[in-house]
């Protein structure tokens, strides 16, 4: 699934993912309707946008976790991990992936399936 309110990003993620064959299920733009999305789907995987407009991902992910959701979070965002890196190390998130390395091969060494 894809947390980001950029649906021009989502669509070029998806064709990206699909063609390293990570199926993308779900897609949502706003904190609400990823929570219920995640809820209804529950997804392996959740790429969070680290800035969903006004909102921030990081709710997301926190509020993910705190209601046992199972999937491995991963953030994701065009500005530098190291501008978000004390966020990053205090969520619930298994790591953080820049949008211009997005790829099947970059999921899978973030969660160790590599």
């Amino acid at each position: 699934m894809i947390v980001d309110d950029d649906e021009a990003f989502v669509k070029a993620a998806q064709a990206v993912l699909e063609r390293d064959r990570v199926t993308v299920a779900a897609a949502a733009g706003s904190c609400a309707e990823a929570i219920r999305r995640a809820e209804a789907l529950r997804r392996d995987v959740v790429l969070i946008d680290i800035r969903l407009g006004q909102e921030s991902g990081f709710d997301v992910a926190r509020q993910l976790a705190d209601n046992g959701h199972p999937a491995a979070l991963i953030m994701i965002s065009t500005h530098a991990g190291a501008d978000y890196a004390d966020l990053i190390a205090e969520s619930p998130v298994e790591g953080f992936l820049p949008k211009a390395q997005l790829s099947g091969a970059a999921i899978r060494r973030i969660l160790g399936m590599d």
